[in-house]
């Protein structure tokens, strides 16, 4: 059938844009546990590059060796994305990735008073020259700067609008907003960039992580308010329970707020399913938008109503995200669902065999505690046909 968008019109934002920055490269990496091959890494990029996000945050050139070596690869590639390395607010960092070819730093230091007092062991004057310093230098020396105050969320609102605007006039062309904890809701999330935007008048990322499972939810949030910049990983990745996922990110702007996403969504299952090898994280079957289950239906009635019309449980189709829909067989399923089942092997069967056959499945479904397999289902068939007769 033809597909079209939801009537979703209580929220419209055609006409802005939003630009995807993907950090699987690098905050992704970072999950406990993972680590990728430089082959890896190289065909993540070009992945990433494929589905069309804006930018590619690569790695910490500052590490050296494999790593400084991949990102100059990465820049070598001559990919459309825009390509950014992360630094400290520390000038000999920013040099490193000078030396890489990116066209587009990170420059990252804290700005909540715990993380100041505790980790930095600094003050808030001193937070604000060692940033201005670092983004003078970057931008005397051409490239794109995007300044990262980590743990925003919990920072002082107005210490956090004074670091945004003397980032400004340094030169920094954005503010990446580090829910680094994950401790934001949505509400609380814009309530924070509302104020900052209005304040400050800076592009700003928002970078969210998955704590309190919300991370996707502040994301968008967040571009209620005003931020037209989202960091995301590929499946979630990320530190603790993770990051903005890429998939959950672009297909929530897409069709819950009617921003253009123009990136090619067909290979998110692909992409997911290489990058969930290659970190060592299964692709779990009800991860949203990518997960098999996602388009399967057992139920009858939900079952009945897709096999009617998709878009009865469907928001889009599957082949949109490089999956298949799938009618299930099993204890919940309908009459409907089976006859179309039979279909698929060239058997057409009456409802009243249905109805026979249904009850046949069900108890087996039972027994083996799962639905039933293709061959499952032909011998329960024949076993029913020869009864018959």
């Amino acid at each position: 059938m033809k597909w079209e968008r939801m009537n979703l019109d209580w929220f419209n934002q055609e006409g802005a844009k939003v630009y995807i920055v993907d950090t699987t490269l690098r905050d992704g990496e970072q999950t406990a546990g993972v680590v990728f091959s430089n082959e890896e890494k190289i065909q993540i990029a070009k992945y990433l590059d494929q589905i069309g996000v804006d930018q590619i945050e690569a790695g910490i050139p500052v590490m050296g060796g494999f790593e400084k070596d991949c990102i100059k690869e990465i820049v070598g590639l001559g990919l459309k994305a825009s390509i950014m390395a992360w630094n400290r607010a520390v000038i000999d960092d920013i040099k490193e990735s000078l030396s890489c070819g990116v066209d587009a730093v990170a420059i990252s230091i804290s700005t909540s008073d715990i993380h100041i007092e505790y980790k930095l062991r600094t003050t808030r004057q001193d937070v604000l020259k060692r940033m201005s310093d670092a983004v003078k230098f970057a931008k005397d020396n051409g490239v794109y700067v995007s300044v990262n105050a980590e743990d925003a969320s919990r920072s002082d609102i107005d210490f956090l609008t004074e670091f945004a605007l003397v980032a400004k006039h340094a030169g920094a062309d954005r503010l990446r907003f580090c829910d680094t904890v994950g401790i934001l809701t949505p509400l609380s999330t814009y309530r924070y960039i509302s104020t900052l935007k209005e304040a400050v008048g800076i592009d700003i990322e928002m970078h969210t992580h998955n704590d309190f499972g919300m991370a996707t939810a502040n994301a968008l949030a967040g571009v209620y308010a005003g931020a037209n910049y989202v960091g995301v990983t590929v499946n979630g990745l990320g530190e603790r329970a993770g990051n903005a996922c890429l998939q959950e990110v672009i297909m929530g702007l897409k069709y819950l707020m009617r921003i253009d996403m123009p990136q090619d969504t067909r290979l998110f299952r692909e992409v997911a399913e290489f990058v969930a090898r290659a970190s060592g994280r299964p692709l779990p079957v009800s991860k949203p938008i990518v997960g098999t289950n996602i388009f399967a239906h057992e139920s009858g009635i939900h079952g009945d109503g897709v096999l009617k019309n998709p878009l009865t449980y469907e928001v889009f189709s599957p082949e949109e995200v490089g999956l298949e829909r799938q009618i299930v067989i099993g204890k919940h399923s309908g009459t409907a669902a089976l006859k179309a089942k039979f279909m698929e092997y060239d058997i057409e069967i009456t409802e009243e065999e249905a109805r026979d056959i249904l009850s046949r499945v069900r108890e087996k479904s039972i027994e083996l505690k799962r639905p039933l397999f293709d061959k499952e289902l032909r011998v329960i068939y024949e076993e029913y046909k020869k009864e018959r007769g």
